[in-house]
């Protein structure tokens, strides 16, 4: 959004709201942080161009434009920097396969396939403009012939990758209770998975997964904590509030990750 575009807003939402409640400001300071966010990353765009910095896809070539959630904490590499240490565990462990599933313009899929050579990483996402900026990404970054794209992942996909050394990871805002199946996929009992869960949308996603999988996988469940890590140089010269917007995820309540591990035996 541009500066006159969310003067525009800012104005027609204290014209229709002279006494917002909290929530009401809640959406507003969205907003505006939103805004600053996006000032952010044109001015890292213009000093220091697309590669992202910092974190296990370091030297990424990424993208323009986002076409979902927070682009600076990507460009600036501490988005999900609660996930760095079990990602780089994975990359050690000779996967063959990676199951991306809500792939939106690649940054897992391609930074991925790029941290694993030898790995193939079929990437899925319902949105046309996801799909086509993942594919996009994946030339750019010469990883296109191991990045395969598809639009729709049905509960009992996995089957099509049975006995081989996945790693799924999924972020399908709420949609993870009705994919993450093992009833319907068995083979998800010798597969590892990263889920983002969402009680902000489905209540009692986070338990029912933990209920599923505990059969047969050890969970470590992660909450999202303080970013820490090195910052460009011109962002350290300015305020506080743009150094935490710079790194800001987006999120509007929390959602913790389940990582799962197959268990021994």
């Amino acid at each position: 959004m541009s500066r006159p575009a969310i003067t525009k807003w800012l104005k027609q939402f204290t014209d229709q709201k002279p006494e917002p409640t909290v929530d009401e400001l809640n959406v507003a300071l969205r907003q505006l942080a939103k805004w600053r966010s996006s000032v952010i990353v044109n001015t890292q765009l213009q000093l220091h161009g697309l590669k992202v910095m910092e974190g296990p896809f370091a030297g990424m070539e990424y993208v323009r434009e986002a076409t979902e959630g927070a682009h600076a904490a990507r460009l600036f590499g501490t988005y999900e920097s609660e996930l760095h240490p079990h990602i780089e565990a994975f990359a050690a462990e000779k996967l063959d396969c990676i199951i991306d599933v809500g792939c939106a313009e690649g940054y897992y899929a391609v930074g991925l396939a790029r941290l694993m050579p030898d790995v193939t990483v079929h990437a899925f996402d319902i949105q046309a403009a996801a799909r086509k900026a993942c594919a996009e990404l994946a030339g750019k970054n010469g990883v296109g012939d191991r990045v395969i794209v598809g639009e729709t992942f049905a509960p009992d996909g996995f089957e099509a990758f049975a006995g081989r050394k996945c790693l799924v990871i999924m972020d399908v805002e709420g949609a993870e209770l009705d994919l993450l199946r093992p009833d319907l996929s068995p083979s998800l009992a010798r597969m590892s998975v990263i889920v983002e869960t969402h009680d902000v949308f489905r209540r009692g996603s986070l338990a029912e997964l933990k209920t599923r999988f505990s059969p047969t996988h050890e969970i470590l469940e992660i909450h999202q904590q303080p970013k820490t890590g090195p910052l460009p140089e011109w962002l350290n010269k300015l305020g506080h509030l743009d150094q935490l917007l710079a790194v800001w995820e987006w999120r509007m309540a929390p959602t913790p990750w389940l990582v799962m591990r197959p268990k021994a035996g």
